[in-house]
């Protein structure tokens, strides 16, 4: 393979040489080895495991929501899929977990929350990503997009609070970390996904954070990427994909 083998084939772990992917290939199948490899949300499943060097986190990751296919744990994983087949936009809540995007396998436009809504925060004394939250969902920002909370608790709260408004992204992936309102605000997206069928990807737990947020999304793109070039097809629900064997 040429560099641009690899550019075009390789969009997950951010390897373009022969000695990098040898490592990126290699890292995965060990993670492989104590995870399972049946289904699209297993492989959301070994990225978490990946990117949190955790084999045990496996276990914390929760999938909810539905898609046309149903409301199976791999839901979440294809809408996402499909929205980035569809360039719908990302939106980060702060640059961090947007500079962990890749650029690379989809034509999505990445942009962060955090900066919008300077005036809502100063009149109400909310957080700064709160109020981008709110601020961006006045402008149907969030409608069909792909939307990555990896830092702020209070960013995922407010949007729950849009979605139970009836705002319906593609797509939720919330990792926020930390020891106050963290866990909460995950529950909260998780409690607005089932009832509304917006489809989320969250953990439980602790721990998290933007390298997790930005990592899973990459899973997104890795999947859509596999899709484009039939590697996937993304018509096949959990159950079916197991059976079949047709993760990969």
């Amino acid at each position: 393979m040429t560099d641009q083998d690899f550019e075009e084939e390789y969009a997950d772990l951010g390897a373009t040489t022969q000695n990098a992917m040898d490592i990126a290939e290699t890292s995965m199948d060990i993670v492989r080895q104590f995870t399972p490899d049946e289904t699209l949300a297993d492989r959301v499943r070994q990225k978490s495991v990946h990117s949190m060097g955790d084999i045990e986190f496996q276990h914390l990751i929760e999938f909810t929501g539905s898609d046309d296919l149903g409301a199976d744990e791999d839901a979440p994983v294809r809408a996402g899929a499909r929205a980035v087949l569809d360039e719908a936009d990302i939106f980060t809540d702060i640059t961090m977990v947007k500079a962990g995007v890749t650029g690379r396998g989809h034509d999505c436009e990445v942009s962060k929350a955090i900066g919008h809504g300077k005036e809502l925060a100063a009149e109400t004394g909310m957080t700064r990503t709160a109020a981008a939250m709110l601020e961006l969902d006045k402008e149907d920002a969030f409608e069909d997009a792909i939307v990555t909370i990896g830092n702020a608790p209070t960013a995922a709260l407010a949007l729950a609070d849009c979605i139970e408004q009836g705002t319906r992204p593609a797509v939720v992936v919330a990792n926020p970390v930390g020891f106050v309102k963290a866990e909460e605000s995950r529950g909260r997206i998780r409690e607005v996904s089932e009832e509304y069928g917006v489809p989320a990807i969250t953990h439980r737990g602790r721990r998290g954070g933007s390298g997790l947020a930005a990592a899973l999304t990459n899973e997104l793109i890795h999947v859509a990427t596999d899709a484009r070039t039939d590697e996937i097809d993304l018509e096949l629900d959990a159950e079916t994909r197991a059976a079949d064997g047709r993760n990969r």
